[in-house]
């Protein structure tokens, strides 16, 4: 007996057109380059999932730096002070007191220099 493939078929495309909502006429209308625009997409967001975390640390590293020289040091003295004084303190916590608590910022800063 023949099987009829019609049901499962309608199924897939509905997945696709769901997926695609929102994206231009012809990825969201045609199945081919809509699961073209998909597969690209996804892969786009794998990569930018990396890219995110690497801007961050980017700018994290930034604002230490940047509160580090109005302190008085820059930021790799800052980072080499602190591990000899084997304070653990991550980048993102650093940029986060640097930016909301200056005081904190400069007393984690005047340990550092101490160890220098």
């Amino acid at each position: 007996m023949r099987v009829k493939r019609g049901v499962t078929t309608h199924t897939k495309h509905q997945k696709i057109r769901k997926a695609t909502k929102g994206m231009t006429r012809g990825n969201r209308s045609s199945i081919k380059r809509g699961k073209q625009a998909i597969t690209k997409s996804l892969q786009y967001a794998y990569r930018d999932r990396r890219n995110r975390k690497r801007t961050f640390r980017e700018l994290w590293n930034t604002r230490i730096n940047a509160a580090a020289r109005l302190n008085g040091t820059t930021y790799s003295r800052l980072i080499n002070g602190l591990k000899k004084a084997n304070v653990i303190l991550d980048r993102k916590i650093l940029s986060e007191l640097a930016t909301n608590e200056p005081k904190a910022f400069e007393a984690i800063v005047k340990t550092a220099k101490s160890t220098n």
